[in-house]
């Protein structure tokens, strides 16, 4: 993996750039010491993966995040661990590592992006029956066909199984392009349903699991043509 390293502490950045060659996994290709020579960097370069410090003079890391149309995966630095919880509200955000950095650690964010990278492959293969999400800083395995429905809910959705939901920080669009057209529909600006799991479906609401679930009038007709119905 080709990455860049942001950090406006030179010691810092020499410390990382060691581990990444002492690792041999990944290959530094520069390092900047402001976000903003880095996005220019970025304009004409492509990298697999950014050390990001959050704390910077003038433009904090979480403001480069925002600047970016298309970022790469991303590990965050900082001497601050009460930044965990806003750091993850980032897709692109794989890991968190407070300083000093163990090597140690350092290793296991490594292989968490290893492990995103597949993930991604998968999922983008026609036949793939499950996804991964990220539910409290970890990555769980969902089969999509077990899938009941998902819900909006705010910056995030649910994601009902059988016994189980899923609070995911995501929009009910993105699940959307990632959920086979051929088994879910989406019948509400809040819901994607799963078409096998319906028990009953009764005026402009169907019945799922013992949910209630709401159908608006511009996609009941897309229902009802999706449906075997006798």
């Amino acid at each position: 993996m080709n990455c860049i390293i942001i950090d406006d502490d030179e010691t810092a950045r020499l410390i990382i750039r060691q581990l990444c060659n002492k690792s041999k996994q990944v290959n530094v290709l520069e390092d900047f010491s402001s976000a903003i020579s880095a996005i220019k960097y970025l304009n004409f370069n492509e990298v697999d993966l950014i050390f990001l410090d959050i704390y910077m003079p003038s433009f904090s890391g979480f403001d480069f995040i925002q600047t970016l149309k298309s970022p790469p995966k991303i590990i965050l630095t900082t001497s601050d661990k009460n930044f965990a919880l806003q750091a993850f509200e980032y897709e692109s955000v794989i890991d968190f590592l407070v300083k000093p950095i163990k090597e140690e650690r350092f290793n296991k964010s490594l292989q968490k992006v290893s492990s995103v990278k597949k993930i991604k492959v998968t999922n983008n293969t026609e036949d793939s029956n499950f996804m991964y999400v990220n539910v409290d800083k970890r990555l769980v395995k969902i089969n999509i066909p077990e899938v009941y429905y998902v819900e909006a809910k705010g910056d995030y959705i649910s994601i009902k199984v059988e016994n189980k939901s899923y609070l995911v920080h995501s929009t009910l669009k993105k699940i959307e392009e990632k959920l086979p057209s051929s088994l879910f529909i989406r019948v509400h600006r809040s819901f994607i349903i799963n078409i096998t799991k319906i028990i009953d479906i009764e005026d402009n609401s169907v019945l799922i699991q013992k949910g209630v679930i709401p159908i608006s009038r511009s996609n009941k007709s897309e229902l009802m043509k999706r449906l075997n119905l006798l």
